[in-house]
Order: C-alpha cells, then structure tokens, then sequence
C-alpha cells in the first residue's frame, strides 16, 4: 500500500492508496522530536560540565524517531542529507550543491516530494540561517517540494537562531516556510505561529 497525499482515494501502481494528511505528517513530527532524549538534544563531552547542541546527533536521532513512527510500506521516504548534485532535472537553479537534513519524497516521482526539513540548533550561526531559508525556497519553487519545515531546536534563552529565522522569513515574505520550534528533549516541537 502507498501512501499518497491526496484528497480523495485513488489507485497508483495498481495497489490502494491511503490518503495522508498534513495533520498526520504534523503528529509524527512532534512524535519523532518528543522521542529525542537529553543525550541527543545536547551532547555530552567529556571535559566538559554542561552539553553542547550539535546538529548531527540531533538530526540523526530525529531521523531515527521518524523511523520507529513511519508506516510500515509507506510509498514515501524519508533521507537524510541527499546530495543534489549532478541530479539529472534540478540543475542549475541553485539545488546542485545542497543537502538537506531531512525529506520527505518518493524516489523516481518528482510530483511527489512531499516535504524538506532544515534543523538548526538555537545557537547556530545566523549566518547559517539565512543559507536555510533560501535552500527551502528553493526546495519549494523549483524541487515541487510541497512543504518547507524548519525546525529549531533549544531553549530560546541560549540563542538567537529562532529569532532569526524570523526576521527573515518575514523580510523575504516566505510566509509558506513553517518555522518548528523544539524546546526541550522529551517534548514535542511545536509549530510556531508567524
């Protein structure tokens, strides 16, 4: 069984599709990102008293909670960090060089990628952010990419990175980029009203 994001069933490929929502792709998120533990959302270090945010371990566990929340035989994949260069329709507009944390596709069906998700820890660099928000403009208008989600995770005290997203998704009016907060490890990433 595929699951295709539609409004109405349809038959693909021969097998029955099951209709996804954006509601059900929204509850998953926010069951990956309360299955991500203390260990994950902050790094421990040796030497070190406090954690610090990393990006890969956050990304990697949040991939692996997806996993363990993903229907079984769903027609959609999620990758984590797929290099886009040299793929053979998106080139030369600005996708050759990128890796996304995370998507939400069918391989081999441009008409169905679903969703890109750009993680970014509270306290990463600003410069960094505004990188992000093009890449998922990008995903949008010219990868067919149905979804934008940028996800921040950290208490909001200990950067300014959530801020930031702000201010320039505002400024470039990308009113269609959903910007997820993610505050504390063991709780759900909530979406942040704009």
């Amino acid at each position: 069984m595929f699951l295709i994001l539609d409004s109405s069933v349809k038959e693909y490929k021969e097998f029955q599709v099951e209709i996804v929502t954006l509601d059900w792709f929204s509850g998953r998120l926010q069951d990956a990102t309360q299955g991500i533990g203390n260990d994950y959302f902050q790094l421990p270090v040796a030497g070190r008293e406090e954690p610090i945010y990393r990006e890969r371990c956050y990304c990697y566990e949040l991939y692996h909670q997806l996993r363990n929340v993903w229907p079984e035989n769903s027609g959609y994949k999620l990758c984590g960090e797929i290099d886009k260069s040299g793929h053979p329709i998106i080139r030369d507009n600005g996708l050759d060089d990128t890796k996304p944390d995370l998507l939400i596709h069918m391989p081999e069906a441009m008409e169905h990628n679903y969703a890109i998700i750009e993680v970014k820890p509270i306290n990463g660099a600003t410069k960094g952010v505004e990188k992000d928000v093009r890449t998922l403009l990008a995903y949008l208008k010219d990868g067919g990419y149905n979804r934008a989600i940028y996800l921040i995770y950290g208490r909001r005290n200990e950067g300014k990175a959530l801020d930031k997203a702000i201010d320039v998704i505002n400024q470039q009016s990308a009113s269609q980029i959903e910007i997820w907060c993610h505050e504390e490890a063991n709780t759900p990433a909530n979406l942040i009203k704009l």
